[in-house]
């Protein structure tokens, strides 16, 4: 039986390497959208593929980075000959790796005395990876080939150096390929520095003890995710709300999804003996444009809610997953077959499944969840051609208003739920592009009123300075305002503006369009519920 003093030592350990790993790939990264907005994430597995520790990057890759390495494991060593020392593998097929095609996950296998102990891995957003459109998160692809480039598993690194024709075949899919290169540079370095600490506790401690370790921690917090469920009782809670699909239709909001083009997600949610029970039957059918979400995805707003209403301290590992069970049926949005189109399904698709999620969660822990928030990432996509010949691609998220909580205010412009990431910050953006930001304040008043305000959403305006662009806006509750909670009002919608040659003029939430120099895109992203009568 291993002490406590060691587990805690090993546990806490695996805990800073993976955080750790994420501070090399921040910093070996050539990428604003890594190395400044942090748009990476990092995480330890067992020699099975269990997670071991996860550093808290990224929401979103919660349930779907454990999720993606198995998937991965499975083709590796059943298509691609297995694993030997030395080696890494790269892919972003989103229905293996579980997010969509910009996240790019790359997995070394790590040895010690020539027997697999482990895996190292990381998953970073880059920002562009081919399709129609810069950035390749277009929103009129209308299947997965639109999107981009689609890579299986395969080596990227064998005998410890980086396999050419891998890094080519991103590259030569990419409108910036130096930078593709660079950021999977930063990757591989990640995740040497993941075995690094790895290797280092097989060596002080053996490999008895730390896989003692590692089964007694899944093992605690396992128990701790039961005790947390128990202690929300047992009952049945459904919640369900709607994601806006592309502006096919201007109609004021009525209920129903056939007339106002909204697409339903839906949850029963079953606490029973503290085991949590998933169901998304009732939730809407997969679409034909990219608002699909793959399982990996859903899995990851499970167990972020989860996480956010029991105990956020458990250490993230296997045995936080054990209690938890997700039904979602197939061919819907939330499980889509392929080759459906995912890229907003990991930005806009997921905050909608978290925020519904919350809501079940919110019923049976009364007086712990706050109000809605923002519910959208407000994604903008610009790219396109200098005057001098190159090529250049910006991706950014922006901040909105957080949902009141039961005992404050909510904070204002900040990245709500799914994602976790930086803002790109004014100085970067016009260093690396022909952009000029011209505005970047709160939108004031856009919060909701209640006994608790709803934080407000922010404006961000990036003007094109020189050469020919493309941008593509996705984003959500433009004509669904985010409501308030236990008598809280709405806060504001959300909207864009094109201001050309001094006119400006609406554009829809989901948006794609050619942008002259001189046009400036101006972003108001949605405030927050209010929470309690005002």
């Amino acid at each position: 039986m291993i002490d406590a003093i060691t587990l805690e030592v090993v546990k806490n350990a695996l805990l800073y390497a993976s955080e750790e790993m994420g501070i090399t790939v921040r910093n070996s990264a050539y990428s604003p959208n890594i190395k400044e907005r942090l748009d990476h994430s990092c995480a330890l597995f067992d020699r099975e593929g269990r997670l071991i520790a996860q550093a808290e990057h990224i929401p979103v890759h919660l349930g779907s980075l454990p999720w993606g390495l198995r998937q991965m494991l499975g083709h590796v060593r059943h298509g691609g000959g297995g694993m030997r020392p030395g080696e890494m593998w790269v892919a972003n097929d989103p229905y293996i790796t579980g997010t969509h095609l910009n996240d790019v996950t790359v997995m070394r296998p790590v040895f010690h005395e020539g027997d697999l102990v482990g895996f190292a891995a990381s998953k970073a957003h880059h920002t562009d990876v081919g399709g129609a459109a810069p950035g390749s998160m277009s929103p009129d692809a209308a299947d997965l080939f639109a999107e981009g480039l689609v890579v299986p598993p395969l080596r990227l690194v064998a005998n410890d150096a980086p396999v050419p024709s891998a890094v080519e075949l991103f590259c030569a899919n990419s409108r910036t390929p130096q930078t593709r290169a660079g950021d999977l540079r930063a990757q591989i370095a990640g995740n040497y520095t993941g075995e690094r600490r790895l290797l280092e506790l097989y060596e002080r401690y053996g490999t008895a003890t730390v896989e003692e370790a590692l089964a007694q921690a899944s093992d605690d917090s396992e128990l701790r995710m039961r005790a947390a469920l128990r202690a929300l009782g047992n009952g049945i809670f459904q919640a369900e709300d709607f994601l806006e699909g592309p502006a096919l239709f201007q109609p004021d909001p009525v209920e129903g999804c056939a007339s106002t083009n909204l697409l339903r997600i839906f949850v029963r949610l079953e606490l029973r003996d503290g085991e949590a029970h998933f169901d998304y039957t009732g939730t809407c059918e997969q679409v034909s444009y990219p608002l699909n979400a793959v399982f990996g995805v859903t899995l990851s707003g499970v167990h972020y809610a989860l996480r956010a209403v029991t105990d956020p301290t458990i250490p993230m590992n296997e045995g936080c997953f054990r209690p938890v069970h997700v039904h979602v049926p197939e061919g819907t949005l939330l499980n889509p077959h392929r080759p459906a189109p995912v890229a907003g399904g990991n930005v806009e698709t997921s905050t909608r499944n978290a925020g519904v999620v919350l809501r079940a969660l919110g019923q049976a822990a009364p007086g712990r969840v706050p109000a809605p928030s923002g519910g959208t990432m407000s994604n903008v996509l610009l790219g396109g051609v200098r005057l001098d010949g190159r090529a250049w691609v910006f991706y950014e998220t922006n901040g909105c208003g957080m949902g009141a909580r039961p005992a404050s205010d909510g904070l204002s412009g900040i990245q709500c739920d799914m994602t976790n990431t930086m803002n790109t910050p004014i100085e970067a953006v016009e260093r690396e592009f022909p952009l000029r930001i011209t505005r970047y304040e709160f939108a004031r008043g856009t919060g909701g009123q209640g006994e608790h305000r709803g934080g407000d959403g922010l404006i961000r305006a990036i003007q094109l300075l020189d050469g020919e662009a493309h941008a593509s806006l996705l984003a959500d509750r433009h004509r669904l305002a985010p409501p308030g909670a236990l008598g809280g009002e709405p806060g504001a919608c959300g909207r864009h503006t094109l201001v050309r040659d001094g006119r400006e003029a609406p554009l829809p939430a989901k948006a794609s369009l050619t942008l002259e120099p001189g046009d400036t895109i101006v972003v108001q992203t949605p405030g927050g519920g209010g929470y309690g009568t005002p």
